[in-house]
């Protein structure tokens, strides 16, 4: 344990921001989850819905500097593709049977 009152300080406060930027990580992966549950069901609407939520839960994490600006745009850009690809699946399923 520290002994200098500003480092018992730091490690609280380091805590606090640890836990804080853990939810908010958490926040973000549970929107994305719920994106590609949304392009599963293959309504347009409730895609659109939850694409939207997961892009500003992915910009508001890089926004704060939780994670780098470079891995927000990865994320957003495999979760669009992962999208697309599924929807394009659908497509050529339906309309081959």
């Amino acid at each position: 344990m520290a002994n200098l009152k500003s480092s018992i300080k730091d490690i609280k406060r380091n805590e606090k921001r640890r836990l804080r930027n853990k939810s908010a990580k958490s926040a973000m992966k549970t929107f994305i989850k719920k994106a590609k549950a949304a392009a599963a069901s293959g309504d347009i609407e409730a895609i659109r819905k939850a694409l939207a939520q997961a892009c500003s839960a992915i910009d508001k994490t890089a926004e704060r500097g939780i994670i780098h600006k470079n891995q927000a745009a990865r994320r957003k850009s495999r979760l669009m593709r992962f999208v697309n690809q599924y929807l394009a699946q659908q497509q050529t399923a339906s309309s081959g049977a």
